[in-house]
């Protein structure tokens, strides 16, 4: 089979904070910007990577979901518990010097984990936990 990742979904609260956490804090770049029917959603992704994306939307713009389970997120993104993504980079200490200058909610900073890998994380303006791992 010849699968990829082509997309994956975050929650956000704040289009333009999410917006400046992901463009500018974080480098990527803007390949959709979309208002429609009250929900703003925003396509970004790394420039050297056209093929996989990351889509912040509002936790309203699935139909399907109920009040009740709307509040739900909603207080699990104020929380940090709903969502999480793991990126991974070459240079893990400049990665996390740039992120933290960003003002980006340190949740860890740059460790050797027992299990062989050397990370980072962050929370992005949602609440999203961002995990970044040292790709040696």
């Amino acid at each position: 089979m010849d699968i990829t990742i082509h997309q994956a979904f975050l929650p956000h609260n704040d289009a333009a904070e999410t917006l400046a956490f992901y463009r500018d804090t974080l480098g990527f770049e803007v390949r959709n910007d979309v208002e429609y029917g009250g929900v703003h959603w925003i396509t970004v992704g790394p420039v050297d990577q056209p093929g996989t994306s990351i889509v912040l939307h509002p936790p309203a713009a699935d139909p399907g979901i109920t009040e009740d389970e709307r509040r739900t997120v909603a207080e699990m993104m104020a929380k940090g518990t709903f969502a999480a993504i793991n990126l991974a980079t070459k240079d893990l200490d400049e990665t996390f010097a740039r992120v933290q200058a960003g003002d980006a909610e340190v949740v860890q900073e740059p460790t050797d984990q027992p299990y062989g890998i050397r990370d980072c994380a962050f929370r992005d303006p949602a609440g999203n936990l961002v995990r970044i791992q040292e790709v040696r």
